[in-house]
């Protein structure tokens, strides 16, 4: 690969106009504020953030469903990230009931077979985690083991905002995490300029230049600029189990409406491990009360500095909104980062 700074001339060279592109990862965030990226960006290229953190897109009645299942006496076990996300009843670790941080799916099985109460693992993520938890469910873990399935597919997220077009995108730099597992088959669907990007400031400043290319030359086509880890198929043995497993369903994401075929459920063969039938859970629309944008920066129509809230009422110690929570989240990467609009 040509060095950064070869690539940043290169990219500047090319710009004729404004450009802006959206990304869908929150670890793209990270490594865009982490190394400054946005600071040696010219001028006309700006880089939005999408919905590109599970944690940040799990709607509030998710996390109010989390703690009902928490009220009922189960164990809960999940990641860290979704301790402190908001419900209308408070978050996960402040509720006063057995709330365990787990690295995996796997630990919170360990839990299970250790004790005769019920855990239940509150399952996070895009199609990075879902074959990790659809391998698990394979392996007939215990009875008393069962997940709520919060899980969301990227492509009907990319389908709503370009059919919206509430964003004025000239095009996407794809999840290279996504990609590596689900390939980018699905994405050459959208007559958009799509660019895979790895994570490193080159990856990144690699894809944009493509980006900017492929909009020059009137070109909509999905190119890829991870090669050593993303191929066009992906990983077909994760996503075959995924779909052993768990079949698309309509859902809700935080800042959205439902989205059709966006979510993952678990097939009625696997019902005994659906905690949600399992306890008679509903997951309910909860209507936002809040100041905090978090949906307005997912769909890329808002900077994190643009809430009124951000770095005085809402900080990473005291959240108001799950952007600020996760360390995906655009607003705690901003914070963290002293990430400023440029």
């Amino acid at each position: 690969m040509p060095g950064g700074t070869d690539i940043l001339n290169a990219l500047k060279k090319e710009m004729d106009k404004p450009y802006t592109f959206m990304h869908i990862c929150g670890t793209h965030e990270a490594a865009i504020a982490h190394s400054g990226l946005r600071s040696i960006l010219p001028d006309n290229l700006k880089i939005v953030m999408g919905p590109g953190c599970p944690v940040c897109i799990t709607p509030q009645g998710e996390i109010d469903a989390a703690i009902d299942l928490a009220e009922k006496d189960c164990i809960i076990a999940t990641y860290g990230d979704l301790m402190r996300v908001p419900g209308t009843k408070g978050a996960l670790d402040s509720i006063g009931k057995d709330v365990r941080v787990v690295q995996g799916v796997h630990k919170a099985v360990e839990i299970a077979e250790k004790t005769d109460q019920e855990v239940v693992f509150i399952s996070v993520g895009f199609e990075t985690t879902a074959p990790t938890v659809a391998a698990t469910i394979l392996q007939e873990p215990p009875e008393n083991f069962s997940i709520l399935s919060c899980h969301r597919f990227v492509p009907p997220a990319m389908k709503y905002l370009l059919e919206q077009g509430e964003a004025k995108l000239d095009g996407f730099l794809l999840p290279g995490h996504v990609c590596v597992v689900a390939g980018y088959q699905e994405y050459e669907q959208f007559p958009v300029p799509q660019v895979v990007g790895g994570f490193e400031p080159e990856d990144i400043l690699l894809g944009l230049l493509m980006l900017v290319k492929q909009v020059k030359e009137g070109r909509a086509e999905v190119e890829n600029a991870y090669p050593r880890a993303v191929s066009r198929e992906g990983n077909p043995k994760a996503m075959h189990m995924m779909y052993e497993v768990f079949e698309p369903c309509d859902v809700e994401w935080r800042g959205f409406p439902i989205i059709p075929n966006s979510g993952l459920r678990l097939k009625e063969k696997y019902a005994a491990y659906d905690a949600q039938k399992k306890f008679g859970i509903e997951i309910k629309h909860v209507e936002k009360h809040s100041s905090c944008i978090c949906d307005k920066v997912l769909r890329g129509v808002a900077d994190p500095t643009d809430c009124k809230l951000f770095g005085k009422v809402c900080t990473p110690r005291k959240p108001v909104g799950p952007c600020m929570v996760s360390h995906e989240g655009a607003c705690k990467i901003w914070a963290l980062y002293n990430q400023k609009k440029y």
